[in-house]
């Protein structure tokens, strides 16, 4: 087994393992082809971005992740982080390129709860005079 280096992305609902190992270029999610799992446009592009940023080619690694939870907004941008904290592990120097790409970053917006009396989080029943 060749060495890995792992990173865990969150974002709303959704949960990325990503492992990185050198390679050439194959990129899995599920067991399933990375291209075919993630169909929306740019999607694919947005994930690989963190490569970019660090001045390497996306081709010189396996990307494997394991995704639950959330929808494609979320599980793209979970992947993401895990690729980009997987890569600061492989090179310390990486770190402040990655974080001023805005890569390193959690992003803490959730869905808000419902709350009693409301029809969704904030908005309220019409309001009725008579």
């Amino acid at each position: 087994m060749a060495q890995y280096y792992e990173g865990i992305g969150r974002r709303k609902a959704s949960t990325a393992r990503v492992r990185l190992t050198t390679g050439n270029g194959k990129f899995t999610v599920n067991e399933k082809d990375g291209v075919a799992f993630f169909t929306r446009m740019g999607d694919v592009e947005d994930i690989m971005r963190p490569f970019g940023a660090v001045g390497q080619e996306a081709g010189k690694y396996d990307v494997s992740a394991m995704v639950n939870g959330g929808g494609t907004s979320g599980q793209t941008e979970s992947v993401r982080l895990g690729i980009a904290r997987a890569l600061q592990l492989i090179n310390a120097e990486w770190t402040s390129a990655l974080r001023k790409k805005g890569l390193l970053t959690r992003d803490a917006r959730v869905k808000e709860r419902k709350k009693p009396g409301l029809k969704k989080a904030r908005k309220a029943p019409t309001y009725t005079k008579r």
